[in-house]
């Protein structure tokens, strides 16, 4: 067994069947599936624990402290194979995801490999396939990818530290991360790696950087990424109190529009 794939999931019933379904399909088995519940008081736990697939080993953990953060760092201890993925418990992955994810990490120094969310019209979503090769050309140690689809050579993630909240208590911990990992080896942005996350993600109330601070997170240079990080955003960020509980606001759940249907993207 040579995958972890790590979800962690707070009150997602409405989407995590559908997710675990999309894993259960994956043409690369066996891997082993870290499902983490980060105190869900709806079906999303039942939804798990019910869950089970040919060539799937499945990790029930509960982390009760709230925070996708803390979740995923109760998830390190049991990432013990080669490759590990995270997930969200909202996105469907198309059945060679973990396949093509390995493949691009079987080329050397390669660290990591990103997938392109793109949407359910497959027109927009090879333009956004198109548009993440051409940005990640023009700068290839920046994030051009949420934590819905990271994909690491564990050993070089352990050397990176890890997903812990003592290194970024913060909202953008899946770019602040990558600032880590991109320094053990190259992260490389394959064509054919894509995920479809839900419709939802458009909203980024719960993120909120400023114009400013994206700008000069591209202008920065590779060199002063870490005072960027360290120095520079992260005071901003904890003075406007948006650490990462941030992204444990629902602020979808006031549109009273059901879940858009999944499965689609781009061939």
């Amino acid at each position: 067994m040579r995958w972890t794939v790590v979800i962690a999931y707070f009150n997602e019933q409405a989407y995590l069947a559908d997710t675990l379904a999309s894993l259960a399909a994956q043409t690369l088995r066996p891997f082993r599936l870290v499902l983490v519940d980060n105190g869900s008081t709806d079906a999303s736990p039942t939804i798990a624990r019910t869950f089970a697939s040919d060539g799937i080993e499945l990790v029930q953990l509960s982390e009760p402290r709230p925070g996708k953060i803390v979740a995923l760092e109760r998830a390190m201890a049991a990432i013990t194979t080669d490759f590990v993925a995270f997930g969200d418990a909202d996105t469907f992955y198309p059945p060679h995801y973990l396949a093509t994810a390995e493949a691009a990490l079987a080329a050397p120094r390669v660290v990591a490999a990103m997938a392109t969310d793109v949407p359910l019209d497959p027109e927009k979503a090879l333009r956004k396939r198109r548009h993440n090769q051409l940005v990640s050309r023009l700068w290839p140690q920046q994030t051009h990818t949420g934590g819905f689809g990271q994909t690491f050579r564990t050993a070089a993630l352990l050397a990176a530290g890890g997903y812990a909240e003592r290194h970024w208590p913060y909202v953008l911990m899946d770019h602040e991360i990558m600032q880590r990992v991109v320094q053990q080896g190259r992260v490389v942005y394959p064509y054919d790696l894509w995920c479809v996350p839900s419709d939802r993600r458009g909203d980024r109330r719960r993120v909120r950087w400023t114009l400013a601070e994206r700008l000069l997170y591209h202008l920065t240079p590779a060199a002063a990424k870490d005072w960027y990080f360290y120095r520079f955003l992260g005071p901003r960020l904890a003075r406007r109190k948006l650490g990462h509980l941030n992204l444990r606001e629902k602020t979808w759940e006031d549109q009273t529009q059901s879940p858009p249907a999944r499965g689609g993207g781009s061939a």
